[in-house]
């Protein structure tokens, strides 16, 4: 995408989502988008989702729909200076280092209805100018094969296989420079 049409897509989607960190009190939403975005094996616990929120509300950036005041869509992390991810960082809060270098992305949800209009892509590219801007080096997540192409289209690198196998199934881990040294 072009530079003009990249600036026309982000007004557009600023005009009818409000980006920000997520409130302590919408942890309830962001459980209940997380059940409707991936299946049971896949998604984070009710447990596990609040205490992420908790201890690392700033790495969590929502979309809000500015005419319902509802949470259309997320993208979440946490901060570390480790280089690999590994599927602890998905269940214990307690990994957050809020001066680590790097960010190992845990999910990015966008509700059904919100799909397909280029809210996912702005979620990563914010998340991506707002990470830089802090200084992090480098983010990192684990998907799917059916979602490496889309990933690319965002700036992440393929970096094969994963030693994850969370939800019982096989991931690809992904990396994005945002930082050179």
């Amino acid at each position: 995408m072009d530079s003009k049409s990249r600036k026309q897509a982000m007004e557009e989607l600023s005009q009818k989502f409000e980006f920000r960190n997520i409130k302590q009190d919408e942890a309830e939403q962001a459980v209940a988008i997380e059940q409707i975005c991936f299946p049971p094996n896949e998604a984070c616990s009710e447990k596990h989702m609040r205490n992420r929120i908790a201890a690392a509300p700033e790495l969590f950036l929502v979309a809000v729909d500015k005419e319902t005041g509802k949470i259309a869509g997320f993208l979440n992390g946490l901060a570390t200076d480790e280089y690999t991810f590994r599927d602890e960082f998905f269940t214990d809060a307690g990994l957050y280092n809020p001066k680590g270098k790097n960010v190992m992305l845990l999910g990015l949800d966008v509700l059904p209805e919100y799909r397909k209009q280029g809210l996912g892509r702005e979620l990563v590219f914010q998340y991506l100018q707002r990470e830089r801007e802090k200084g992090r080096r480098m983010l990192l997540l684990t998907c799917l094969k059916s979602k490496v192409k889309m990933y690319e289209k965002f700036g992440f690198v393929d970096q094969g296989i994963s030693g994850s196998t969370w939800g019982g199934e096989e991931w690809h881990e992904m990396s994005c420079t945002i930082v050179m040294d």
